[in-house]
């Protein structure tokens, strides 16, 4: 079971590049945690139980304003982390936390978390560059909600998405999910798709698989040109 913890822990981002003996002492009171497809983690106003590492599957971090619209602030797939700002903070969730499939995660209780974190210097740097990191891509994402109209903000997200490859790869999660992510309606994301496979810029071989044909001016688009229809 160490083991597993062992694995998880190194493959996050956030503790990846810790000590070997720093991370061990997380090892020691990690808990490995399995969820189901659909099921909540984590509710608004609840304890934070501490901090989580995925190690397979995907949680989907979201709010739901009063009137029921739903926003996703994160997708945490594997080598991701979620509920660090909470657990440090001794606050209660500010947001949902839910498994759009079967997920593990290794559990770093609240108060062993904070407890190692007022011993160890490293650790606290480790966390800081992770929340820092953090913030810059929730900047970028507001950035793009604001000054981004639909197809700059599709075109940014697939081109994270694809890593620069050519090969086909699949979206991590369902479009309606991406879409709430991106602040479009699903209606919206899959028109915008359309017009990006009909500039040649995408390739849509599946339901949810993309293949990005013309990255240059993919990235033009998501700089805020208009992609160009073929003649």
């Amino acid at each position: 079971m160490s083991e597993q913890i062992h694995h998880v822990l190194r493959n996050c981002r956030l503790f990846r590049e810790l000590p070997h003996e720093l991370l061990w002492r997380l090892v020691r009171f990690g808990r490995l945690v399995r969820f189901r497809k659909g099921q909540i983690i984590l509710r608004p106003g609840q304890p934070c139980p501490g901090v989580y590492c995925v190690g397979h599957g995907m949680v989907q971090v979201y709010k739901v304003a009063l009137s029921g619209r739903q926003h996703t602030l994160q997708f945490a797939g594997p080598g991701m982390s979620f509920a660090e700002v909470a657990t440090v903070l001794a606050r209660p969730c500010p947001a949902y936390a839910a498994c759009t499939e079967d997920s593990v995660c290794v559990l770093l209780p609240a108060d062993r978390f904070r407890q190692l974190l007022e011993e160890s210097h490293a650790l606290c740097l480790h966390l800081l560059r992770s929340l820092a990191w953090r913030t810059e891509y929730l900047v970028g994402l507001m950035e793009d909600i604001a000054l981004r109209d639909s197809s700059a903000r599709v075109a940014s997200y697939l081109l994270r998405a694809g890593s620069g490859t050519s090969a086909p790869f699949e979206l991590p999660v369902l479009k309606k999910d991406l879409a709430s992510h991106l602040n479009l309606t699903k209606e919206a994301l899959s028109r915008t798709l359309r017009r990006l496979q009909q500039a040649g810029l995408i390739e849509v071989p599946g339901r949810r698989r993309i293949r990005i044909l013309d990255p240059y001016s993919l990235n033009d688009v998501a700089e805020g040109l208009v992609p160009q229809q073929p003649a």
